[in-house]
């Protein structure tokens, strides 16, 4: 069943800039106010679903702080980032999410870097670059995360944080089309799943449109023991249900962990 060809890379790059063409929620930029909110000390951004995260994970104080918004493009948590004081890159494989926050710096005023890229080369940037690394829900777009871990260490400087949101792999058991249309949860997948060996293009196209983002499945072991194999050391954990699914009352839809590179 699986495609001969696919590159997850052109075909999520291309869906991701058509998702903000449609004004998706994660694709929509933060205010002005929000901005101008942040640069007074008054700011939160999303790890997973849509509760801030904890404050306590990321530095006291931003000022001067090298951070990288790692697949975090669409002009939401790197503006107010820069604006809170840290020198952000934005690091996305979307063009269309990138500008959204180039637009935003222009617009407040604010210093950023956008670079384009896949999440697992981040051969862009030098060795121990950044002082935080800033992942949200995003690593379902890539099949594997081994590379990731290991970049994200690598780019890291001795002491370096890095916050990343995942989703529950136990949410892709369930027939997608009774869950969205009628809210129950039918196991149907075995895990880990994947949208190219699960279904055919055609099939693909016919239950989530010819040109929705591939999606894939990540162990636990993957996402969390990647992280610990890469060198990291874990030193918190959360999780958080959906803002809508149907899953969201008898399951949590996504986890985060907060991780130092030992220095």
């Amino acid at each position: 069943m699986q495609d001969i060809v696919v590159d997850p890379v052109a075909h999520n790059r291309a869906a991701w800039d058509k998702y903000v063409q449609e004004g998706n929620e994660w694709s929509t930029p933060v205010s002005a106010e929000d901005v101008e909110r942040a640069r007074r000390g008054d700011w939160s951004i999303v790890l997973i679903g849509r509760e801030p995260v904890d404050r306590s994970w990321l530095p006291t104080d931003l000022t001067g702080k090298d951070v990288l918004c790692l697949a975090s493009g669409g002009g939401q948590q790197g503006p107010i980032l820069a604006a809170a004081g840290a020198r952000v890159t934005v690091f996305d494989n979307s063009p269309r999410q990138l500008g959204q926050d180039r637009m935003v710096a222009a617009r407040d005023g604010l210093e950023l870097r956008t670079v384009l890229g896949d999440m697992r080369d981040l051969s862009a940037f030098g060795d121990a670059t950044f002082d935080v690394v800033f992942q949200p829900v995003s690593n379902l777009f890539v099949p594997d995360l081994a590379a990731v871990w290991r970049e994200c260490f690598r780019v890291l400087r001795p002491g370096g944080t890095l916050l990343v949101g995942f989703l529950n792999p136990d949410v892709y058991l369930f027939d997608h089309e009774a869950l969205d249309e009628r809210g129950e949860l039918i196991v149907v997948h075995k895990l880990p799943y994947s949208d190219v060996t699960q279904y055919s293009a055609e099939e693909r196209a016919t239950k989530f449109g010819a040109d929705a983002a591939l999606e894939y499945s990540h162990t636990l072991t993957d996402q969390i023991g990647g992280q610990l194999a890469a060198g990291f050391v874990l030193t918190a954990f959360a999780e958080a249900p959906h803002q809508s699914d149907a899953s969201a009352q008898y399951m949590s839809h996504y986890f985060a962990t907060l991780a130092v590179k030992p220095g």
